[in-house]
């Protein structure tokens, strides 16, 4: 059975997971102290040598592992806000994208979908935790679906009871 998951969710001790602006200069609004410890190289794989195997590293490396689909904020796609600017914009993540699945794009705004290569493609919907968690699940072909963030899209679908497993 398919399961909806936080997986990876950085928090401050006082519960901050981002700062209140993202701009192209601070892409995790002013928090990136946050990720300061985390460079990316965990979510690769557990056999890598340089990076010490613990609880967090073990789930760290899992971060893909059973995932059909993913949904996320609009902030954590990008930085714009309103409506969509003509700008090329494809996220933060460059040409390849970690994510090769299906991302759901939470925004008032729509938008022509984004495919990638690597298997990744963002759909910029819009609608209620239920009605976008069902279009995700569809997506995901009977795996999980993880809610990538940012922290007012986790919160909208724990308010809605929706999440199955939660990794802080």
């Amino acid at each position: 059975m398919s399961r909806t998951r936080v997986h990876n969710l950085n928090l401050s001790l006082d519960g901050y997971a981002a700062g209140e602006e993202v701009t192209l200069e601070t892409p995790i609004g002013g928090a990136e102290r946050l990720f300061g410890w985390f460079d990316g190289r965990a979510i690769h794989g557990i056999d890598r040598v340089d990076v010490p195997f613990t609880f967090d590293h073990a789930l760290t490396s899992t971060w893909g592992q059973g995932i059909g689909a993913e949904i996320m904020g609009r902030r954590k796609f990008g930085p714009q806000q309103g409506e969509w600017p003509d700008d090329g914009w494809q996220g933060w993540w460059g040409d390849e994208p970690p994510f090769r699945t299906p991302v759901f794009v939470l925004t008032h705004h729509p938008r022509p979908s984004i495919d990638f290569a690597n298997g990744t493609s963002f759909r910029f919907v819009g609608g209620t935790p239920h009605e976008v968690l069902r279009e995700a699940q569809a997506a995901a072909d009977g795996l999980d679906v993880r809610i990538g963030g940012g922290p007012s899209t986790v919160r909208q679908f724990l308010a809605a009871g929706l999440i199955d497993f939660m990794h802080l």
